[in-house]
């Protein structure tokens, strides 16, 4: 098999060599990276003509993530395509580990990551957890139920070429970002392997669209956005009406999109959220979230639920705090470890 790693990049220079040089380092004996410039302004093509042959490189005028990636997808002819961030890294084995992993119906191979700062320490554990590690059937009955399942960002990914011919190119109705909508529509459309011990480095700097906490919208914006990628997930699975609707109501059940629910209700009320969705029912759900499906021990979905009914319900003074304790770095790892579906880096 050939493995081929796409990175899509804006203005990230300082931390794109690292990348390139991850992925030229994989352990694997046909290798092709292949890296979209999204109109840098930083000097990031002169880091992209310095590799010379070694990488194809596309150059493209500023836009969305997504058609750079779907830009870059095309240029690509691996059997199995990463779309790596350009400011994550790649270990050496994970070429090897993925390619040994994968199988007939397997459309994604889910790895670890590893949270790292600028200067290269440590931040937490390993993310997600795979304890036990999830068969392909469990997953896609979370999926299913909660249209969430633990899963990493966009690096940690790696996905058969039928697969993701089958639902690229990518449109607007995608959303922004690509990776949100190949991990949310992957357990549909075959098996998702989940594989721990494979550290891929996830760098975390104040550049990231993903910083939650500086702007009081970016919650209500992470609401919209699983509302995008899930309409995507079904309708590439044909799952969807004759009419395009799709049942939202696997929304309502999951532990994180509670959490973003709660915040946004917070933090932006006049913003909109989920259809139907309403301060009694944000309240019930939090006090229901320990029995929907999922992974995570009991101990962590209290956490959760406990962590959002106080989130509903605190004086504003608290609201701050409360939300530092789970998203603001080095915060609560062990509240950190819920469940994720395909929330976008915001990396270009």
């Amino acid at each position: 098999m050939r493995v081929s790693v796409v990175i899509t990049n804006y203005d990230y220079a300082h931390y794109l060599g690292e990348a390139v040089d991850s992925a030229l380092a994989l352990d694997w004996p046909d290798v092709e990276v292949v890296v979209v410039d999204n109109g840098s302004t930083d000097g990031s093509w002169d880091v992209v003509t310095g590799y010379a042959d070694r990488v194809r490189a596309l150059r493209l005028d500023h836009g969305d993530q997504r058609p750079a990636a779907n830009a870059g997808f095309a240029e690509s002819t691996g059997d199995v395509v990463v779309f790596l961030d350009a400011d994550d890294v790649l270990p050496p084995q994970a070429a090897r580990r993925v390619v040994e992993a994968m199988g007939p119906r397997t459309t994604k191979v889910q790895l670890q990551m590893q949270r790292f700062d600028t200067a290269g320490r440590r931040i937490g554990r390993p993310f997600p957890r795979y304890e036990p590690v999830p068969e392909p059937s469990a997953v896609r009955h979370w999926l299913t139920t909660t249209s969430a399942y633990p899963t990493p960002p966009g690096s940690g990914n790696a996905y058969a070429r039928w697969y993701l011919e089958r639902i690229l190119p990518a449109g607007p109705e995608a959303g922004d970002f690509l990776d949100s909508a190949c991990v949310a529509t992957a357990p549909l459309l075959g098996d998702v392997v989940s594989l721990p011990g494979v550290l891929v480095g996830y760098r975390q700097h104040d550049a990231q669209d993903s910083a939650l906490l500086r702007d009081p919208t970016r919650f209500a914006r992470e609401v919209q956005r699983a509302r995008v990628r899930w309409a995507f997930a079904q309708r590439a699975a044909g799952l969807g009406s004759g009419d395009g609707t799709v049942d939202e109501a696997p929304l309502f059940r999951s532990r994180e999109l509670l959490q973003f629910r709660c915040a946004a209700s917070r933090r932006s009320p006049h913003l909109p959220g989920l259809p139907g969705d309403s301060t009694a029912r944000r309240l019930l759900d939090a006090l229901r979230s320990p029995t929907w499906p999922g992974p995570e021990p009991l101990a962590d979905r209290l956490a959760v639920a406990a962590w959002s009914l106080l989130v509903l319900l605190c004086p504003s003074p608290w609201l701050a705090p409360l939300l530092r304790v789970r998203y603001a770095p080095r915060r609560a790892d062990r509240l950190r470890r819920g469940l994720r579906t395909g929330r976008s880096t915001g990396r270009r």
